[in-house]
């Protein structure tokens, strides 16, 4: 999980979600793609009031996350 209100991984420092948590979200949500969208979408609601004025969250939240 993320350290807030900076959203960076607790483990590498990375903006969260880096790769390895984002491999683990895919590995955890892997029968529920919506659950996982849901669940990113209330994290990027959150980010958005303490990352106030970054105008990629949307890609850094939800678009890599999207079924392809």
């Amino acid at each position: 999980m993320a350290a807030r209100p900076s959203w960076r991984c607790r483990v590498c420092g990375a903006a969260w979600p880096c790769s390895p948590a984002r491999l683990a979200l895919l590995g955890e949500y892997r029968e529920d793609r919506i659950g996982l969208l849901i669940y990113l979408a209330t994290l990027l609601y959150e980010a958005a009031g303490d990352l106030a004025g970054n105008d990629r969250l949307t890609d850094r939240f939800i678009t890599w996350a999207r079924a392809r």
